[in-house]
């Protein structure tokens, strides 16, 4: 796969102690990237040029055209003069069922919704994980995220992209990928964690953005019965995750949290479930 830089090192003029000087620091790439299946694009995503297989495996996963790693036979990243066409073979089954649900769309890094054709795709129907007997501690909602902070090098340097990281109980966080586009983030973990083996109903899907409702349907997607974010869910992610019957966390900091659906999945400290008080 062709190498790709991240970052880019650019001039600036900063003003520190009252007094404004020349100075340099690094900002994340953000380049076109294409999905194409059956030699035409499906969608074009704005991205940071990494990790771009896994991002491939997640997207075809999250967006429901296949259901696992294996039905993709070859995974081809083409560099092009202005972006990156990721040429995705599928299994000759799954290039029949593309077919029949093609769609277009081109999702910039602050939408993800952007360039689908009908209301009834953007209010999709989310699996639901209602079953799942998954539970975390209060500790381990915490640790998920000290631990996420801890694992973006990328955010380090350029403090301007998002994370996602998948938390295990008793394992601690077995895959993290960073993004200029917090949905990219999103199916980036998601690949890299189902390359690995991971099954999405195993644990938690830790971000640092705010929760979206396709954040929510994507987490979802992969069986993940948690969602745990730094920043605030809106209105539709919450009814959506309590329709799916899955647990939102958000607004983490430290040790405190807010909870709001799904409450009965975390345990206190003393092993008591909340919500059962």
């Amino acid at each position: 796969m062709p190498d790709f830089s991240t970052t880019t090192k650019v001039a600036e003029i900063a003003r520190r102690n009252g007094r404004l000087t020349d100075g340099e620091r690094f900002v994340p790439e953000e380049t076109p990237v294409a999905f194409s299946y059956l030699g035409s694009t499906h969608a074009v995503m704005m991205a940071t040029p990494a990790d771009l297989e896994d991002f491939a495996v997640g997207f075809s996963l999250t967006e429901g055209i296949i259901d696992d790693p294996g039905e993709i036979e070859t995974i081809e990243v083409v560099a092009e003069d202005r972006g990156i066409d990721v040429q995705i073979r599928l299994a000759d089954v799954q290039n029949d069922a593309l077919t029949a649900r093609r769609r277009h769309m081109a999702g910039p890094v602050g939408c993800g919704l952007c360039g689908i054709e009908s209301i009834e795709q953007a209010v999709r129907v989310t699996p639901s994980v209602r079953s799942s007997t998954l539970t975390l501690s209060e500790d381990e909602v915490a640790e998920a995220v000290r631990l996420l902070n801890g694992q973006q090098p990328l955010h380090m340097v350029t403090r301007a992209v998002h994370g996602a990281g998948f938390y295990v109980p008793g394992t601690g966080l077995i895959a993290v990928r960073e993004d200029v586009g917090r949905h990219n983030a999103l199916d980036k973990l998601v690949g890299a964690a189902r390359r690995a083996g991971h099954a999405g109903s195993t644990g938690a899907v830790v971000v640092t953005s705010r929760v979206s409702v396709e954040m929510v349907q994507k987490t979802a997607i992969i069986g993940s019965p948690f969602i745990i974010a730094i920043s605030a869910p809106t209105a539709l992610a919450i009814r959506t995750a309590e329709e799916a019957g899955m647990t939102l966390i958000a607004l983490v900091r430290g040790e405190e949290f807010e909870i709001f659906t799904g409450a009965e999945r975390i345990v206190s400290g003393a092993g008591r479930r909340m919500g059962n008080a």
